[in-house]
């Protein structure tokens, strides 16, 4: 599980606003932002690449950002590796207390890792965030190739048109679902390709940048 039940507003804030699907839009203009924090609820974690212990989630004192630390999630092929291991996934299901007024959403999210790839194999990472009862989900996927052996940074960011809000005055969970797939490819047949969600000076690499938006006043 993650550890910790509740994010700080700042973490809620960023989380909602790179997931919410456009369901009631609105009034206010870029810029609007509550002033009372905001709360981030974990329902549940589920996936190979967090297990129970292995997540953290922090939220930013401004309302604009959260943060996801993984220290287990690892995905690699090839040499020894076991046939499950090239894939790895995490879903968060997170309730998010909103200041009454507001509504948010995803505008980007950053993801940083290390990756070690041989000549010939690759790798991708792969995120989607959706609100509770949306019927669409948009991945969005990011792919390497070897050879490799750096740190990797991927940004997913959505246009201020283009965002997808949570529904004013409706509780909806938030998802967040990411994915990393290594591919041995053409590599040596002994020679191991691993890719983390993770940075390898320890520093929790997944951030979440949130929209803000004053709800119509009925």
């Amino acid at each position: 599980m993650i550890r910790g039940s509740l994010l700080s507003a700042t973490a809620l804030a960023a989380l909602m606003a790179t997931a919410l699907p456009a369901q009631a839009a609105p009034s206010s203009a870029p810029g609007a932002q509550p002033q009372d924090k905001i709360t981030i609820q974990v329902a549940t974690v589920n996936g190979s690449g967090c297990p129970q212990g292995t997540t953290a989630l922090a939220v930013s004192e401004d309302n604009t950002a959260f943060t996801v630390t993984y220290s287990d999630y690892l995905a690699q092929a090839g040499g020894n590796s076991e046939p499950t291991a090239f894939r790895k996934n995490c879903q968060l299901n997170l309730i998010v207390h909103v200041p009454q007024g507001f509504t948010y959403a995803v505008a980007s999210a950053d993801y940083r890792g290390f990756a070690s790839l041989q000549p010939g194999a690759s790798a991708m990472q792969r995120a989607s965030y959706y609100f509770q009862g949306s019927p669409n989900t948009q991945y969005r996927n990011h792919s390497f190739s070897g050879p490799l052996n750096d740190n990797w940074q991927a940004t997913d960011t959505t246009g201020w048109e283009q965002l997808v809000w949570a529904p004013c005055g409706v509780q909806r969970n938030f998802n967040i679902n990411t994915e990393l797939r290594v591919n041995a490819g053409t590599s040596s047949p002994g020679k191991v390709s691993l890719m983390t969600m993770d940075s390898t000076d320890g520093d929790i690499s997944t951030v979440y940048h949130l929209a803000w938006k004053a709800c119509p006043q009925s």
